[in-house]
């Protein structure tokens, strides 16, 4: 197909579209980082409250919310959707607040200690007025830092604490942001060489923000510290609570556990037999080595990354375009860039609304890591660009006068999402994107590494019984850590920064990685189901249509729509 732009459906709004709108101004307003995200002008200095009084104010509209879509009756499909998806989302919501989840918050990858300093990756550093926006909010810093506290310390007094692995953690990162040569002081820097008038303020704001995270790496080793828990396991309330949560399905953590060992247990047999075509004879770890030999598939620097990174992003979205995707010419931009932080990661920022800020996908590269390797990592581009990430979240920025807004920014569900962009990397290799047979090797790979984390995840947090061979290499019977911890060095092959940053973030955020894994194996039941029930071949490109048309939702609504079952 061509790259023109299709046009847009229009939608009159009903009444519960108009109560998700309202919700999600209502929830944009409560939090200026989320209004940054999504490109909303106007409180580009602020934070939200994170104290335990705007936790609460966020618990009082999602209950009024609910109020008022129990008394109104859908009108069509789209009606349907919404209701099922809202009353879900804001309901488990609700059960999270009030067991002190998100007081509680405290993990090395997705806390307020994270969202605080990360928000600043999102805000232009162009301009003077740019600069003066930095600067303000970092004046604010200070208070959004001390409100976490308030709740962190509030869930402290009812038990509920992270445990103590991630409160090392967190001190470690706080410490370093807040250090004289830290992240903020290196932002100030910059805004001094574009904008020398502006130096005294940003300096200032910069001093501010230190002195903030260092109060609150204090506040970890000083309160926290003791309270915290030695057991990284959070048991099984909490984890099915959190699995909900990331999947907005509620799942057999058993069956799932066992599916993840059979699931990983298919991915290396594939591995092996790719390991035969990459090198007669040779073992997965063998043709890895061959793989990691060849000098045309190496980059030095993270200049020759980015520049990699964003001629595979282009040429998906060109070809992909043409007969497999309706790609709306704003989603044809995709930025690739180097992330300013060293922790650890690739990631995607969606768009703006309007798209003056694109969506963008990031490598946060560990210190001293200079080399890469392209074949590790061509499938990951595909996961968080085009058609992973970018065409999801995309598609539903550009659908605004056919979703509600909460449909089309706020509900953001894991399994969904990250879901479907392991999805796309197995499709990827269908349409033949990945015939390279060190690519497909790195699409294996990561396949491998989710395949693993659920079995991990789920063992070590409610402590399940060890396969036969993992007791027999570590002499435990049940899963813990440290014995988690050699089960993913044989499947994670990452750098020991990436991989000590993944082991981390598993036992500090149950249930969400899991939700990749498990949402992709959602999401092609759905599509085997769809071609069973057909009789001609199934129309995929009308299939992803549709299922990227409904915007992200929980898995449950997801399944209810794409088999019909939810209607007016």
């Amino acid at each position: 197909m061509s790259s023109t732009t299709p046009e847009t459906p229009r939608r009159t709004p009903t009444e519960i579209d108009q109560a998700a709108e309202d919700y999600a101004a209502e929830a944009i307003a409560l939090d200026p980082t989320l209004a940054t995200m999504l490109g909303v002008p106007g409180r580009e200095t602020e934070f939200p409250d994170y104290s335990p009084a705007g936790i609460e104010e966020g618990a009082a509209l999602a209950r009024r919310t609910l109020a008022r879509l129990a008394a109104l009756t859908p009108q069509d499909e789209t009606d349907a959707v919404t209701l099922d998806a809202m009353r879900e989302r804001l309901g488990l919501a609700l059960e999270c607040v009030e067991a002190l989840d998100e007081h509680a918050m405290l993990n090395n990858i997705a806390s307020p200690a994270q969202d605080i300093r990360a928000v600043f990756d999102l805000m232009p550093q162009e301009s003077r007025e740019d600069f003066e926006r930095i600067a303000g909010r970092m004046e604010n810093v200070s208070g959004a830092v001390a409100g976490y506290i308030e709740s962190l310390r509030c869930a402290a007094e009812r038990g509920v604490v992270a445990a103590r692995r991630q409160v090392e953690t967190v001190i470690e990162q706080c410490s370093a942001y807040g250090a004289a040569d830290g992240f903020f002081t290196q932002l100030a820097a910059a805004g001094e060489e574009r904008h020398p008038a502006l130096a005294k303020r940003l300096n200032e704001a910069a001093a501010q923000a230190n002195v903030a995270y260092s109060k609150l790496a204090g506040f970890l080793r000083s309160e926290l510290w003791d309270e915290a828990p030695e057991k990284d396991a959070v048991g099984r309330e909490r984890y099915a609570r959190a699995s909900r949560s990331f999947l907005g399905e509620a799942v057999d953590l058993e069956e799932t556990y066992a599916w993840g060992l059979e699931e990983l247990a298919s991915i290396v047999a594939e591995q092996e037999a790719l390991a035969e075509r990459i090198r007669p004879g040779a073992s997965v770890a063998e043709a890895k080595r061959v793989l990691n030999e060849d000098p045309a598939r190496q980059l030095h620097g993270t200049d020759a990354l980015r520049e990699w990174m964003q001629g595979i992003s282009d040429r998906a979205v060109e070809e992909l375009g043409r007969e497999q995707f309706d790609i709306p010419e704003p989603l044809r931009t995709l930025e690739c860039r180097i992330a300013p932080t060293q922790d650890g990661g690739i990631y995607y920022t969606g768009p703006s609304s309007d798209f003056s800020r694109p969506g963008r996908m990031w490598w946060s590269v560990p210190p001293g890591e200079e080399s890469f390797t392209t074949w590790s990592t061509t499938s990951t581009v595909y996961h968080e660009g085009v058609p992973g990430h970018h065409l999801q979240v995309g598609t539903a920025t550009f659908l605004k006068d056919a979703l509600n807004a909460w449909r089309r920014d706020l509900c953001w569900t894991s399994g969904h999402g990250e879901g479907w962009a392991l999805y796309a990397e197995r499709l990827m290799q269908e349409l033949g994107f990945l015939s390279d047979p060190g690519d497909a090797m790195g699409m294996l790979d990561a396949q491998r590494m989710r395949a693993a984390r659920v079995v991990f995840d789920i063992g070590v947090h409610l402590e399940l019984e060890m396969p036969a061979e993992w007791q027999k290499r570590t002499g435990e019977t049940r899963w813990t850590p440290d014995a988690g911890k050699a089960f993913l060095d044989e499947h994670l092959d990452l750098s020991e920064g990436q991989r000590s940053f993944e082991y981390l973030r598993y036992l500090g955020w149950p249930g969400q990685a899991p939700s990749y894994k498990v949402g992709q194996r959602i999401w092609e039941q759905l599509r085997d189901e769809a071609a069973s029930r057909s009789e001609e071949p199934l129309d995929v490109k009308a299939w992803h249509a549709r299922a990227l048309g409904l915007g992200s939702l929980p898995l449950s609504t997801l399944v209810k729509a794409m088999r019909g079952e939810l209607t007016a």
